[in-house]
């Protein structure tokens, strides 16, 4: 199963090794920033950045939350649809939160899997969706789910604009929540199983599909475009810095 100890164990040892080589680990920190997996905008040639800052936290409290919510979330939903359908929903959410925060949230750096977990939460949304019928408690399950994402997502916004820096809390990329989210749901109606297939659902599986490519090629695009733009940039800077020396020095 992905949500028990292979994944669990990954996270811990890239923690440890982080807490020891940065200093004492406290709530919300050690931060890796130098990390070669931490996504960072400056970086974003190196394209598997986009999906293995999953594999960092910013904190005890970061890591432990996210493991939490993984377990209570994501093995429900495997131990019905499967660990590969859902881990195609949690890496969908991984990636999609770094593409979003990098069209939408460009300044931020992205550690955690926030994106992940919130495609397992808009996973068990389509997981009603699909199988209304078939389940006890739906509608119990979607209220719980929506009033935890709501608490979750109006703390990172308040975290990512109203809290002073100084403060020392980390800065929440509210926006890898709801890409993350988009693409659980997206993905999720795609991949989960459909015990009772009807005509509407059908139609329903092209829309979500066309969302989540349409979104996703946009992304990439936009990272394309802006990858080269920045690369320019850089080599205009150097080649301006190389001749400001070379005519300071009377050549």
């Amino acid at each position: 199963m992905i949500f028990s100890s292979p994944r669990r164990d990954t996270c811990l040892g890239f923690f440890v090794y982080h807490s020891l080589t940065l200093g004492p680990a406290d709530p919300a920190g050690p931060v890796p920033i130098d990390s070669m997996f931490i996504y960072r905008p400056d970086k974003r040639q190196e394209v598997w950045r986009f999906l293995f800052y999953m594999v960092l936290h910013a904190g005890w409290f970061h890591l432990g939350f996210n493991l939490i919510i993984q377990l209570l979330v994501g093995l429900p939903l495997e131990m019905v649809h499967g660990s590969a359908r859902i881990g195609c929903v949690y890496l969908a959410g991984v990636l999609a939160g770094s593409l979003g925060t990098s069209v939408f949230d460009p300044e931020v750096y992205l550690v955690g899997a926030s994106g992940g977990v919130y495609a397992l939460l808009a996973a068990h949304l389509a997981n009603v969706m699909l199988n209304y019928r078939n389940m006890q408690y739906g509608i119990l399950r979607l209220l719980a789910i929506f009033l935890f994402a709501s608490c979750d997502v109006g703390f990172a916004i308040y975290s990512r604009y109203a809290v002073e820096p100084a403060s020392g809390a980390p800065s929440v990329s509210y926006v890898a929540h709801l890409t993350g989210a988009l693409a659980g749901l997206t993905i999720g109606l795609l991949v989960l199983k459909n015990f009772e297939q009807k005509l509407h659902e059908q139609l329903l599986w092209w829309v979500a599909l066309g969302v989540y490519a349409a979104c996703t090629i946009f992304a990439i695009v936009f990272n394309l475009l802006n990858t080269v733009t920045v690369q320019r940039l850089e080599e205009e800077s150097e080649e301006v810095l190389k001749q400001h020396l070379l005519t300071s020095f009377g050549f």
